[in-house]
């Protein structure tokens, strides 16, 4: 299966991802840890990525097309892949089939999980990352058992400089400018699903469930 996760900041796509890559067997590509990656490094790549990151703004598709290609072609990739977070842009997509027709593997699905502003700011304004072993924490859902410390190996917790109320506000702004017109984009080619991402974690997994095993089932798909 080759996936796409649509969804605006604060969805849970990662979270989902994570369950789809255990339960299907391929990889969850993030390209939102990709740029983590790239940030700690000090070159000219990591500098320009650092400048639209840190603003809560998107990353010209030259540079991140490029990234993906390169990730979907490993070995790893051979089953099938989550992208989450690309495409973000119509041009970003066209950019992806153009990619996989060459391959003769289209995509198999784009689940867009879909939630209000609200809730999307409550859940990433709340979370905090330990700077040691990038463990993710929910002040709410899953607080750490001392205030500000790490439990699995005792790091800072931390907020992400894109966690913040008015970055993440930001990001749903451009979410909203740039990335929403890849619904009628995929909605045309038949391959989106549209599942509530507003409900609880296990709900929303039931739901992408349902959608995902015929696919898993049809083998080529």
């Amino acid at each position: 299966m080759r996936l796409v996760l649509l969804g605006p900041p604060g969805a849970g796509k990662g979270t989902q991802a994570a369950r789809i890559s255990a339960k299907y067997g391929i990889p969850h590509i993030s390209t939102g840890d990709m740029f983590r990656e790239i940030l700690k490094r000090d070159d000219e790549l990591a500098r320009k990525v650092r400048r639209y990151v840190e603003a809560g703004d998107l990353v010209p598709d030259e540079i991140v097309v490029e990234i993906v290609k390169e990730r979907i072609h490993r070995p790893d990739c051979g089953r099938g892949f989550i992208l989450d977070g690309f495409p973000r842009t119509i041009p970003q997509a066209e950019a992806l089939d153009e990619i996989l027709e060459a391959d003769g593997t289209p995509i198999s699905a784009a689940l867009y999980l879909w939630v209000t502003e609200d809730t999307a700011v409550m859940r990433l304004s709340r979370r905090r990352v330990c700077e040691s072993c990038q463990a993710v924490y929910h002040l709410d859902f899953n607080p750490p058992r001392s205030p500000g410390v790490c439990d699995r190996c005792g790091g800072k917790l931390v907020q992400r400089e894109d966690d913040r109320e008015e970055v993440v506000r930001h990001r749903i702004r451009v979410y909203r400018e740039q990335t929403e017109p890849l619904l009628g984009y995929y909605r045309e080619k038949g391959v989106l699903r549209e599942i509530d991402g507003n409900k609880s974690i296990e709900q929303v997994w039931e739901d992408v469930q349902r959608v995902l095993d015929p696919l898993a089932e049809c083998g080529d798909c």
